[in-house]
């Protein structure tokens, strides 16, 4: 009979989520996620967004890396001929730019881990800063979210 493993006294403990953990927010029309981890002061975020089909991001430039895992769908950025489908890692430098599109003939929402260092400056047509989101800006949209759908705020890794 498998016992259970007991964390080390003194070393730091590792720390889980499930699924259900965490509640599904709409970030944006056609953009749900669940913020998994944020530190701020470090500049990173987590989370695993879905993208309805045929959505398009808008445009924009991250200042830090990001690492992204796609857990089904289909999705690719209009500046690559690259697809990511369910098993699909993608790595983006700082500096990269680019334009998110959840193909249109997905059968489900492209579903998508992404662990983000520093900001998304979402981008103008002619390429001049929008917006910026950050660790603290989405943990801000998380918790306003969760609010004013009567969810109490879930326990996010770092929040």
């Amino acid at each position: 009979m498998n016992q259970p493993t007991l964390a080390v006294p003194g070393v730091p403990a590792a720390l889980h989520r499930g699924t259900d953990d965490l509640p599904w927010m709409p970030l944006n029309e056609g953009v749900s996620f669940q913020l998994l981890q944020v530190n701020v002061e470090a500049g990173l975020w987590v989370l695993r967004t879905r993208f309805a089909p045929g959505l398009t991001v808008q445009r924009h430039r991250h200042t830090g890396e990001v690492y992204a895992f796609t857990v089904s769908g289909a999705w690719k950025y209009l500046e690559y001929p690259e697809i990511n489908r369910a098993g699909s890692y993608l790595y983006e430098p700082a500096g990269s730019i680019h334009t998110l599109h959840a193909l249109a003939d997905n059968n489900e929402p492209a579903d998508v881990f992404f662990a983000i260092r520093g900001a998304n400056l979402n981008l103008t047509p002619d390429g001049k800063v929008e917006s910026v989101t950050d660790a603290g800006k989405i943990l801000k949209i998380y918790r306003r979210e969760c609010e004013a759908h009567g969810v109490p705020m879930p326990d996010v890794i770092g929040a």
